[in-house]
């Protein structure tokens, strides 16, 4: 079946994220699909301000179970911990026949435990691994699919302005692709991270990205610095997942995944930064990042000493 003008096929994003959002806000708008969300922060009392930013014609949902009833197609958008939960979830009540397209960014092994969980309700599941950041391109991010019932989805939302192609009738191989990038891109973010810091609390930046553009001339290294460091400090938390989904996904190719651990660790520190609310989850100067953690360590290193000598001077005058 195909979308038309009289019959709109119906849509329903699990995961009203960054990437829901924009999914749902460019389906909506074809005019061609009934759009539908749930996630589980509607339930929350601070979920104002997501509802808030719905997408015009988009329908939101508390109850997952309501959310996929009537659904055509249901797409997953989560985190990558969150993932396995929402397909176990779904399991309970999707219907025979119910698309079910997994974007989100897991090992091969967990998209497989995840098609044949819904297989065996009959559902159709396609598995998706999106292949570039979504905000610079909305709908029309690039996504290779896998499975069975790949083409069928293909057709069925051929109005919809996804970029799509199929990498494999075998449910993993999208996933084994997407992982093996991961692992560069996240890492890339990672370094950049680690080397910028470290580099600015030194004062010699200016240097090594003079260094690095000689080396790569086709990289804007400055701005492409804020740029890394930036998507680290708006999506750690959710890049560090991801790569430790990748970390399993070498692991099962008979590697130790020494770098992809270390990734997600350093995804993670900066997350944790964010946290706390030593970093901006906005900021984009990679500068201001490092300024902001060094000022916090220098403090916290000055009342240690401060605190070290005061105790000193009272077991000198006890």
């Amino acid at each position: 079946m195909a979308a038309s003008d009289t019959a709109l096929v119906s849509v329903c994003l699990i995961g009203y994220g960054e990437a829901g959002k924009i999914l749902a806000q460019g389906l909506s708008a074809t005019g061609r699909y009934a759009v539908s969300a749930h996630d589980i922060l509607f339930s929350d009392a601070t979920s104002r301000p997501m509802r808030e930013a719905a997408a015009a014609g988009v329908t939101l949902h508390d109850d997952l179970t309501v959310a996929i009833a009537d659904a055509d197609v249901i797409i997953s958008a989560v985190t990558a911990s969150s993932a396995h939960d929402v397909v176990t979830s779904v399991a309970a009540s999707i219907r025979a026949g119910q698309f079910f397209l997994d974007i989100n960014s897991v090992s091969p092994a967990l998209k497989q435990e995840s098609h044949a969980l819904l297989t065996s309700r009959h559902a159709r599941y396609v598995e998706a691994a999106v292949m570039a950041s979504i905000p610079p391109y909305g709908i029309a991010v690039p996504m290779l699919l896998g499975g069975p019932h790949a083409a069928g989805f293909m057709a069925l939302m051929a109005q919809s302005g996804m970029q799509m192609k199929i990498a494999s009738k075998n449910i993993g191989v999208a996933s084994a692709i997407k992982m093996c990038r991961s692992v560069m891109i996240k890492g890339l973010e990672a370094i950049t991270v680690e080397s910028m810091l470290t580099a600015r609390h030194y004062g010699v930046e200016e240097e090594v990205l003079a260094s690095l553009t000689e080396t790569f001339p086709g990289i804007d290294w400055p701005r492409q610095a804020d740029y890394l460091v930036s998507r680290v400090v708006q999506h750690g938390r959710r890049r560090a997942a991801e790569m430790r989904e990748a970390a399993h996904t070498v692991s099962d190719a008979g590697l130790t995944p020494l770098l992809s651990s270390a990734i997600a660790e350093r995804q993670d520190w900066l997350a944790d930064q964010v946290q706390a609310g030593i970093v901006d989850k906005h900021e984009k100067s990679w500068r201001e990042v490092a300024d902001r953690i060094a000022a916090v360590s220098a403090a916290a290193a000055a009342t240690t000493t401060a605190a070290a000598t005061e105790i000193e001077v009272s077991k000198k005058t006890a």
